[in-house]
């Protein structure tokens, strides 16, 4: 059984899709969703380009994650709490 991590262009609308549309895979045992990071982790016995493949026919961009991801995630995330603490008047 192997993890595939998967960086994946979605709201939170998109999380439902993506459930369902991995769910219908062969192979595939869990499914983990962050939204908020845009990640989707896979486990199971199938490869990951069936996965992308899976992923794109629905109309969602999907690559394979990186730490660079991790990287942009956290800088968004330090500049939205940033912006969101300060009052300009």
């Amino acid at each position: 059984m192997e993890s595939t991590e998967l960086k994946v262009e979605m709201v939170a609308l998109h999380e439902k899709r993506v459930r369902k549309c991995l769910s219908k895979v062969k192979g595939i045992e869990r499914v983990e969703v962050e939204a908020s990071l845009q990640k989707v982790v896979v486990t199971g016995c199938v490869n990951r380009s069936k996965i992308l493949k899976a992923l794109r026919r629905v109309g969602l961009r999907a690559e394979p994650w990186s730490p660079r991801n991790e990287l942009l995630s956290a800088y968004a995330t330090t500049t939205l709490m940033f912006n969101n603490s300060y009052a300009f008047f």
